[in-house]
């Protein structure tokens, strides 16, 4: 057995990005550099993984077992690799948390409080944005950790752990039509033009239900245009039950809502990203789940 990580990670990386070519470029490495790994791999393996006669690189059935294989490896090399910085590392001196804006307010209140209190002389940095954002930032280390609403599967550089599932309430202004319908039907809700979440880059968006509708990569945007009469919308409930809303929301029944109503909530962060006391502290913290 004489094959190599960096061998597979070339031949997992052209598989995901469908040619050696772009596979080099994400790699930071002459496209001979890329050829050449995946040849040596083939010929360790004593297997042909790609097809090459057309004109991108095609995996045979061999390729397609192999790949699942090597990419099962290569996730072991980092969780390895994060570990043995684990131990050899200390205690963070700091850590930037990314933050979907409609997380749940009091119940990172108390986290943040709390770790304060536990790490005194830790410097935190907060940034907020949409999934996609958080996402990005944390597979490009630009963030250690990531806290959102988890609307996809997560990009394969990145774990993911639950720590929550929040009811999602359907919500119109008191002067809207459907204000006056307790228990609106679908077929009612078509009528009227429904605000939908989505992340800042479009990749990624809520399914809707009304053919009439708009994508709004806020919550709480959301809520204020609701608030305006111009759309109704179904938003996380601790974002609808906020203090500053109180009188300015209508609530309605979802009985005739056949969409998944519950959104996950969870921490994100490399597999390959060392864990010190602070990073573990917060993700036991975490662990208990979060509440409204």
């Amino acid at each position: 057995m004489n094959w190599t990580v960096d061998q597979l990670e070339a031949f997992v990386t052209a598989v995901k990005l469908g040619s050696f070519s772009a596979a080099a470029r994400h790699l930071g490495k002459a496209q001979s550099r890329v050829s050449t790994a995946i040849a040596n791999l083939e010929t360790d393996l004593n297997i042909i993984l790609f097809d090459r006669s057309a004109r991108l690189p095609v995996l045979t059935l061999a390729g397609e077992d192999m790949y699942a294989e090597a990419e099962a490896v290569l996730q072991q090399c980092q969780r390895l690799q994060s570990r043995a910085l684990t131990v050899s590392g200390g205690e963070e001196i700091s850590l930037t948390i990314a933050m979907d804006e409609a997380s749940p307010i009091t119940a990172f209140q108390h986290l943040f409080t709390d770790i304060a209190k536990q790490f005194p002389l830790l410097k935190i940095n907060i940034i907020s944005g949409s999934q996609a954002d958080i996402a990005k930032w944390v597979d490009e280390k630009k963030a250690d950790l990531g806290i959102l609403f988890h609307l996809k599967t997560q990009l394969d550089s990145l774990e993911f752990m639950s720590i929550g599932k929040f009811s999602q309430s359907l919500i119109v202004a008191p002067e809207h039509p459907l204000a006056k319908i307790r228990e609106p039907k679908i077929e009612q809700l078509n009528q009227f033009r429904e605000l939908v979440i989505r992340d800042r880059t479009g990749t990624t968006q809520a399914k809707a239900i009304s053919p009439n509708h708009w994508h709004i990569d806020s919550y709480y945007y959301i809520t204020e245009l609701v608030i305006r009469g111009i759309g109704w919308a179904l938003v996380p409930e601790h974002v609808a039950n906020i203090h500053w809303y109180k009188g300015a929301l209508v609530e309605l029944s979802t009985t005739h809502i056949t969409e998944p109503l519950l959104i996950e909530m969870g921490i994100v962060k490399r597999r390959d990203q060392a864990t010190g006391p602070v990073m573990n502290w917060i993700y036991q913290a975490l662990s208990q789940g979060v509440t409204k």
